[in-house]
C-alpha cells in the first residue's frame, strides 16, 4: 500500500498541510517524525480512493486498519499508523472541522515493551580503553563518553553544548533539550576535571571561526557532527568487543539505568534526563527489574 502513489485531492493536501503545521510548530517534531505522521495519512487517503478526511467515519476507519493487518504489517507499526490518525482527528475536532472523532473509541494495540540496550560499568570501561589517547582526539573522544555516560545527554545535545553552558563551578551544564526546553545536568568531579583537560589540550588548539563557541570540536575546528560521534561510538564498542546493538543513545539508557538500580528517585533521574512524562523514565524501572532477575538467576544455587 505504501508504494502506491495518487493525486491528493485539494483538500486533502490542505487538511496535510495544515496537520504538519500544527505539528511543527506546536510539538517541535523532528522532520522524520512529520514524514511519518504524513506517510500514515497517505496511507488512509489511498485506501478511501481520496475522500475527504474530514468525512470519513469509524468503519471505514477499521476497515483501513483491518486492511493493514491483512498485508502482514507488524503490530508496531500498525500502532504507529493508528497513534499519527488519533493525532490528526484529534487536531480536526479541536479546529471543529468535525463534529465526531472516527478514532475516538478505537484502541492502540498493546506491544511488547522493548527495553533498550544496557551497558554494564565494565563494558565502559572497556570501551574508555578502546580510545587512543596518544592522537590528539582522544581526549575529546573520552570527553564525549563521559558526558554520554555520566550525565545522560542526547547526542543532539552534546553535539550543541557552547562553551556557555558550562557552570563548571557549580558543577552544572546547561542542556538544550527537545522543544528547545532548557535544564541543568549535574556534572561530576572527574568529567569536570575532563572536560578542562579537554579544553586546554584539544579545543584550544583546534578553534577556529566555524566553531561558534561550541564545546566539542572536529579536527578542522567546526562542530562535530552527531554522525561522528554516532561512528565514534560504534568504534570504540568493537574495539571493546561489545556485541550488543550500540549507539550513543546506549550510554544514555545506561546512565539512567545506573541510577535506578542504585536507588536514586524517579523523579530525579526524569528531570535530569530531560523527559517530559515520568512514564517515559519508568522504562528504566524495568530494566532495574531485568537486572534483578539476572543477578537471582546467575547468584541463587536454588533459583
Amino acid at each position: 500500500m505504501s508504494g502506491v502513489e495518487i493525486e491528493i485531492s485539494r483538500k486533502n493536501k490542505e487538511l496535510l498541510d495544515e496537520f504538519t503545521l500544527s505539528l511543527s510548530i506546536d510539538r517541535s517534531l523532528s522532520t522524520n517524525t512529520l514524514s511519518a505522521y504524513i506517510s500514515d495519512l497517505k496511507k488512509l487517503i489511498v485506501f478511501c480512493e481520496n475522500q475527504d478526511l474530514t468525512v470519513l467515519d469509524k468503519n471505514t476507519v477499521l476497515e483501513f486498519i483491518n486492511s493493514l493487518k491483512n498485508t502482514g504489517l507488524s503490530s508496531r507499526s500498525i500502532a504507529r499508523i493508528i497513534s499519527s490518525l488519533k493525532t490528526f482527528y484529534k487536531l480536526q475536532v479541536l479546529n471543529e472541522s468535525i463534529s465526531s472523532n472516527p478514532m475516538q473509541s478505537i484502541k492502540t494495540p498493546k506491544l511488547p515493551q522493548k527495553l533498550p540496550d544496557v551497558l554494564s560499568h565494565d563494558e565502559i570501561t572497556a570501551m574508555m580503553k578502546a580510545i587512543d589517547l596518544s592522537k590528539p582526539a582522544g581526549v575529546r573522544d573520552k570527553t564525549i563518553v563521559m558526558l554520554l555516560y555520566g550525565s545522560g545527554l542526547r547526542v543532539s545535545e552534546l553535539v550543541s553544548l557552547t562553551l556557555n553552558n558550562l557552570f563548571m563551578d557549580e558543577g552544572f551544564v546547561k542542556v538544550v533539550g527537545k522543544g528547545n526546553k532548557e535544564r541543568f545536568v549535574p556534572v561530576g568531579e572527574k568529567t569536570i576535571a575532563q572536560i578542562k583537560n579537554y579544553i586546554e589540550s584539544f579545543r584550544n588548539n583546534n578553534v577556529s571561526d566555524q566553531s561558534k563557541n561550541y564545546l566539542i570540536l572536529n579536527q578542522r575546528g567546526g562542530n562535530l557532527s552527531r554522525v561522528s560521534v554516532f561512528k565514534l561510538i560504534k568504534t570504540l564498542a568493537r574495539f571493546a568487543g561489545i556485541k550488543k546493538t550500540i549507539s550513543p543513545h546506549t550510554l544514555r539508557h545506561s546512565f539512567a539505568t545506573t541510577l535506578i538500580e542504585a536507588g536514586a528517585n524517579l523523579r530525579a533521574v526524569q528531570q535530569m534526563l530531560g523527559h517530559e512524562s515520568i512514564t517515559t523514565t519508568e522504562i528504566y524501572t524495568h530494566l532495574d527489574k531485568a537486572y534483578l532477575k539476572t543477578v537471582i538467576e546467575q547468584y541463587h544455587p536454588r533459583a
